[in-house]
């Protein structure tokens, strides 16, 4: 892909559930690109109706040539609702606010969403891209990872979310290690103050990662049960989730989870 597309297509990652629409500056600023190529960039993008201006607003949103992409993704390839229903699981078995990501390029972007019913939990937003070095899907998902990839993350200035975030890539890799062996990631207000996740990736049919299904609750209400249970509950989705979407966990994921469940019995 040039570079110029790669820029131009860049830009849709800015759109979200709580900024759906943007501007001309804003984008320019985000991108770190001049207004006047980031305007050409939009105007083409208009054209191919991937994205579209609402009557005479200078605002931007996506447009309707995404949805229908969006559509024939789903329905050739059905992945939303069998992430939507494993999470609904999550949820309902755990007590707590569950989510589905997938892979998108480089970005590992929110799916699906099945919020807690308890007055105090943790939301998330749809479409939300996932810093892979600060949370638990990210982290789930470079453990299982091609090692270029990993150290393409890496390589790129590693933001401190928290003062908890590990931003030393050394450290990071041993971390990885750790999660290979365990199959499972944790993240401990590593990437939001008071919310812990646990997350376990999400395999195609090539044995390589895809995305990831999490946990996350707010870190006060924590415990050992709870921690044990979830990666339980986590072990047994992404088993059904590879089921139904042909997915193969790698021999190094399966004997994780054997030592996770014999450690139990």
């Amino acid at each position: 892909m040039s570079t110029t597309v790669a820029k131009a297509l860049s830009l849709l990652n800015f759109f979200s559930e709580v900024e759906p629409e943007l501007g001309l500056s804003e984008l320019a600023r985000r991108s770190g690109l001049d207004k006047a190529t980031v305007h050409r960039m939009l105007v083409t993008m208009c054209d191919q109706g991937l994205l579209e201006q609402r009557g005479n607003a200078r605002l931007y949103r996506l447009g309707a040539g995404v949805l229908r992409l969006a559509r024939i993704r789903e329905t050739a390839f059905p992945m939303t609702s069998v992430y939507q229903n494993s999470i609904d699981v999550l949820s309902s078995t755990i007590g707590e606010t569950a989510h589905a990501s997938l892979i998108s390029g480089r970005i590992l972007a929110t799916i699906g969403i099945s919020e807690s019913n308890r007055g105090s939990r943790v939301s998330l937003v749809a479409g939300e891209i996932l810093p892979m070095h600060s949370t638990a899907s990210g982290l789930a998902f470079l453990a299982y990872a091609k090692p270029d990839f990993v150290e393409r993350v890496l390589s790129e200035p590693l933001k401190g979310k928290t003062a908890r975030t590990l931003t030393d890539p050394n450290v990071i890799r041993a971390r990885l290690q750790e999660i290979r062996l365990t199959g499972y990631a944790e993240a401990d207000q590593t990437n939001e103050d008071d919310v812990y996740g646990i997350a376990v990736p999400v395999f195609d049919a090539d044995g390589a990662p895809g995305g990831a299904i999490a946990v996350a609750t707010p870190a006060h209400r924590m415990t050992n049960d709870l921690r044990t249970k979830t990666i339980a509950a986590l072990f047994r989705e992404v088993e059904a989730v590879s089921s139904q979407m042909g997915g193969h966990p790698p021999s190094e994921f399966l004997q994780a989870v054997t030592r996770f469940t014999q450690s139990r019995a």
